[in-house]
């Protein structure tokens, strides 16, 4: 929602909206000559009656932007409903969006938000000035979105609640294809219908032939990449190298090498989501040298592996990871960069409870490459807890599948001073989830600073517990 409010404000366009608290994603619009609202209540909708041209070419009343999130039981939902406003759900303000451009939409399960940032930077480095609206904040234009004067929009395009199907661009990218949102869809061939029917709006389609899914030739693509299913690939990697730091690899199209990359960021799963940016840039005539510069030097979106502080050896950091499938290949990268002798902790903040509850025995199995696990209580999301379902029975499935420390510690305030002690020199501290994890880690590091120097690797490891 941000993205776009961010975008149409640069147009020029009159912009308000509202949050429940300021942040630096209000600020940075407010920036721009969006109106924010600190609170959402109806009078917000009354107060910009006939305040502009623009508005007054709808009676007076503005047009409301929605997002899936906003329940009928909204106030200001409530308010426009009862003032006659045109109500628009955020898809159709991004379908408008990609019909202005030459687009390129990117899909799929996981890795969409890393993908579609990575070929709105090489883009950037090409000089094609794209128009970028992706799900995470990049430092490279300085937030999730940017208006270019090229043009390309690039943008990520979510299939959580369905509305992918109203998107019509050139180009379309789509990474993987898995079940990730069953407070939506009740199965994987739901999903897939829908990336059906995405695949047929777009002009032309690029697929990741290394999933199961995509490979069945259920959806049907023009361009494949890949890193293991190479005979169904038009663009795949060979002599590759998982460093700690970055990933070297020789790229081939469609049997002509296209030269050496040096990707900043870390795994298989990045190498996968670049193949994929440089199959799409290279389908909009970029060449590969731009494309070679711009993937050493991305440093990945916010809350995509992000080093988010460092004390006495120990290293923070914050990924979105909420999927078994992105827990494994996340905590794989973290193996990566951790080396030997240095342990790698997860902790772990449960996403809804319908999706916990859909992929409990994949949960369970995915945080063997972690020497500690802690799982916290289940973030919501709005959702009702009809199953009674705690992150206590998920931590002690998951002590059930691996030999390392697994705890259970509920209450996100204290968790700093609880941790703190626990953690040692060299420890790579990964906070996992798409809920509030995240925003406990400007205390953990205030708390591993007042408690003084970390127990050495060599001490012997404290027993994690959860309190009383």
């Amino acid at each position: 929602m941000s993205a776009l409010a961010y975008v149409l404000a640069q147009k020029k366009l009159p912009v308000s909206g509202s949050d429940q608290r300021t942040s630096h994603i209000t600020e940075r619009l407010a920036a721009v000559g969006a109106h924010i609202f600190s609170q959402q209540v109806k009078e917000n909708l009354q107060a910009f009656g006939g305040e502009s041209d623009a508005i007054e070419q709808h009676n007076g009343l503005p047009q409301v932007i929605c997002s899936t999130a906003i329940g009928q039981e909204n106030p200001e939902f409530q308010a426009a409903q009862s003032l006659g406003c045109h109500i628009f759900h955020r898809s159709d303000v991004l379908s408008a969006l990609v019909a202005e451009y030459d687009s390129v939409a990117v899909g799929g399960t996981h890795g969409k938000t890393t993908t579609s940032s990575l070929i709105g930077y090489i883009f950037l480095v090409a000089g094609v000035d794209p128009t970028i609206i992706v799900g995470g904040e990049v430092d490279a234009w300085d937030g999730n979105a940017r208006l270019g004067q090229g043009n390309y929009l690039v943008a990520e395009a979510d299939e959580s609640d369905g509305t992918l199907v109203k998107l019509r661009p050139q180009l379309g990218v789509v990474t993987n294809i898995e079940l990730d949102h069953p407070d939506h869809y009740q199965s994987l061939d739901q999903v897939v219908e829908i990336f059906q029917t995405f695949a047929q709006q777009c002009d032309r389609l690029i697929a990741c032939v290394d999933c199961p899914t995509i490979a069945t030739g259920v959806v049907p693509y023009q361009v494949g990449y890949g890193l293991q299913n190479l005979e169904q690939a038009d663009y795949w990697a060979t002599d590759i190298h998982y460093g700690a730091t970055s990933t070297q690899a020789t790229i081939w199209e469609r049997g002509d090498r296209l030269g050496e990359i040096n990707l900043a960021l870390l795994g298989a799963h990045n190498l996968s989501n670049a193949l994929g940016a440089i199959a799409a840039a290279r389908c909009c005539g970029v060449p590969f040298e731009p494309i070679a510069e711009a993937l050493a030097s991305f440093q990945g979106a916010k809350r995509r592996f992000e080093i988010r502080g460092q004390y006495q050896g120990i290293t923070l950091i914050d990924d979105y990871a909420h999927h078994p499938s992105e827990i494994e290949v996340t905590l794989q990268a973290a193996r990566l960069r951790a080396g030997q002798g240095r342990r790698v902790v997860a902790i772990f903040q449960p996403h809804r409870y319908s999706r916990t509850q859909a992929f409990f025995d994949e949960f369970a199995k995915a945080f063997k490459n972690a020497d500690v696990t802690i799982i916290t209580d289940i973030y919501s999301a709005g959702e009702k807890n009809v199953d009674n379902l705690t992150g206590e029975a998920l931590q002690q499935a998951i002590a059930h599948q691996q030999d390392g420390d697994v705890a259970y510690y509920p209450d996100l305030q204290s968790l700093p001073t609880w941790l703190a002690p626990q953690l040692q020199t060299g420890d790579l501290v990964l906070l996992l989830g798409a809920g509030n994890l995240n925003q406990t880690i400007p205390s953990l590091l205030a708390q591993l600073s007042a408690n003084g120097d970390p127990a050495l690797p060599q001490a012997p490891l404290t027993q994690c517990s959860a309190p009383d």
